[in-house]
């Protein structure tokens, strides 16, 4: 009976067995992608062309594309802070908090309290950034 021999890996080396090179994706697509798009929306905005419909193209080729995982991907590559850029990007909390400014916001926009939304929007602001700096720091302790 043969034995299979088992190849002794350091942890460091470790890989999926599909290089992203060797299995015919590359890198240089994404890249060209983020100078087109971006290009697109200065080119937009230096012709005043309407921001939802370039904030809607955006939107639509990033989640076609996939852009904004490759972009999500790049800023964890960034040491220390990278990572924990990317954990607060993802937070269900700040999203779901987010959208219901919003939706308050419509609301009072449309009934007439636009002062008030202005304070309420720097308040939510302001409650968004804090707990970010402390999520931050207690990551540092």
């Amino acid at each position: 009976m043969l034995k299979r021999l088992r190849i002794r890996r350091h942890p460091a080396n470790f890989s999926t067995g599909i290089d992203p090179l060797v299995s015919g994706q590359r890198v240089w697509p994404n890249i060209v992608l983020v100078i087109g798009l971006t290009a697109l929306i200065a080119a937009g905005m230096y012709l005043n062309w309407d921001a939802r419909l370039l904030a809607g193209v955006a939107v639509l080729v990033g989640l076609v594309t996939g852009l904004f995982v490759w972009l999500v991907g790049m800023i964890g590559l960034v040491p220390l802070i990278g990572p924990i850029i990317v954990k607060i990007l993802s937070f269900g909390f700040i999203w779901l908090l987010n959208a219901m400014g919003y939706l308050v916001s419509y609301v009072a926009i449309r009934r007439g309290y636009s002062r008030d939304v202005l304070t309420y929007r720097g308040l939510t602001m302001a409650l968004l950034v804090g707990i970010v700096i402390g999520y931050i720091v207690a990551q540092f302790i």
